[in-house]
């Protein structure tokens, strides 16, 4: 127990047991030495609960600063020992979670919005020890949860930036016109006209939910056993992964998608333009130049570019005359190695740019997948059929940042 609290008990002792002997009309002598002894023991106490307050403060303090630098420490170790198989067995025959994985799972649904049973995006990320892509380094710490869920894909690469939403909407305001800058005519007269702060709204709603099904096999079920914990977060991984990506970049924002940067070009108010030329450094230069001077970036390293893998094709094999530097070799060394992926549609580009902090684009992520199991559908083969539900959605908050080229042709 605190010695505040232990001093702050026995003064009302003291209080209590002072108003029954102060209602006594004739105390005795030793009831009135009584009353003199705790009065004395009441003020002596109140110094001394004084001076445990600022103690405990002081411990109070440092057992804070200790807790925000063990946090992330302990977070990545839960949610290390969060088990898949756990609640594919839950959900298949009712096995009741435990430890780490329960714990988990009543955090997500305390906050409800849960059919089934809620997983973190962090359980779907690989864990050390796996096969993991070239270049990719393995993972050691779970970073937060949206970003941990594509980290090699073209999104990432572009720059846009993943946030974990509970519930709600986020709502983005950006300034679209502010001060400006006048110098005095003459001594007395006004240094400019007064301009009006103004912004606009891009938001984020729950409006857009996916989902991710897989069917597991009854021998997979009894058979694999730990194995099993490794291949549901693979599968999910880059079925929730890839999609999200793809959304990104090509979102409709009909039949339930998100509306994603090239279809939305027109709403977001993102500059299209048609280059009609070979794909060359010289033709990436002209954008390049003309978005930094829209963007006032200082250099084209700050500048993130992706594209589909025929344009990647056709730089490599464009040789400048009468030396071994390719197009490719030229672009790198100015800009850095671009984002290559069959998400870019062809004989197109795609150049952003973080600008005063904020990113080209945000992809909000809600909650964690909610993972349902279907037991009808297989229920001849004993087969387990789970959906993990997805809500997410995509805006571009700034259109100035992101510039589309098209009209890329071949060499």
């Amino acid at each position: 127990m605190l010695k505040s609290v232990e001093i702050a008990r026995r003064q009302s002792e003291i209080r209590q047991t002072l108003a029954e002997l102060a209602g006594k009309e004739n105390p005795t002598e030793d009831e009135i030495r009584s009353m003199g002894e705790l009065d004395r023991e009441y003020r002596s106490n109140e110094t001394r609960y004084r001076a445990a307050l600022i103690a405990e403060d002081e411990e109070r303090r440092e057992a804070g600063d200790e807790l925000e630098t063990r946090s992330d420490r302990e977070w990545a170790e839960i949610m290390g020992r969060f088990e898949m198989r756990q609640v594919a067995l839950a959900l298949d025959e009712g096995r009741q979670l435990d430890g780490a994985t329960a714990e988990i799972v009543n955090e997500l649904r305390s906050a409800g919005g849960y059919q089934g049973i809620p997983v973190p995006y962090a359980a779907l990320e690989t864990r050390a020890g796996e096969t993991v892509s070239a270049n990719l380094p393995e993972p050691k710490l779970i970073r937060p949860i949206i970003d941990r869920i594509f980290p090699g894909s073209v999104a990432e690469r572009l720059g846009i930036q993943r946030i974990a939403i509970a519930q709600g909407e986020v709502a983005f305001p950006v300034a679209t016109s502010g001060a400006v800058f006048g110098w005095q005519t003459d001594e007395l007269s006004n240094v400019g006209a007064a301009n009006p702060f103004e912004t606009e709204e891009r938001s984020l709603t729950p409006d857009h939910t996916g989902g991710a099904q897989m069917v597991i096999s009854r021998k997979s079920l009894k058979q694999s056993g730990a194995g099993l914990e490794q291949a549901i977060r693979r599968d999910l991984n880059a079925a929730i992964g890839a999609e999200l990506d793809r959304v990104v970049i090509n979102g409709s924002g009909a039949a339930g998608e998100p509306l994603g940067i090239i279809p939305g070009a027109g709403t977001y108010g993102i500059e299209s333009t048609p280059v009609t030329a070979a794909a060359t450094w010289g033709a990436f230069r002209t954008e390049i130049v003309a978005f930094m001077e829209a963007n006032a970036i200082t250099s084209p390293g700050a500048v993130n570019l992706a594209f589909d893998p025929a344009i990647w094709s056709d730089l490599d094999e464009a040789l400048i005359s009468g030396t071994a530097t390719s197009e490719w070799d030229r672009l790198t060394k100015h800009v850095g190695n671009p984002a290559i992926s069959s998400v870019i549609p062809a004989e197109s580009a795609i150049i952003a740019a973080t600008v005063q902090g904020i990113a080209p684009g945000y992809l909000g992520i809600y909650g964690g997948v909610d993972l349902i199991r279907d037991p009808y559908t297989r229920a001849g083969s004993g087969s387990l059929v789970l959906t993990g539900l997805v809500t997410a959605d995509f805006t571009v908050p700034r259109g100035l940042q992101t510039r589309i080229l098209t009209g890329l042709a071949g060499a």
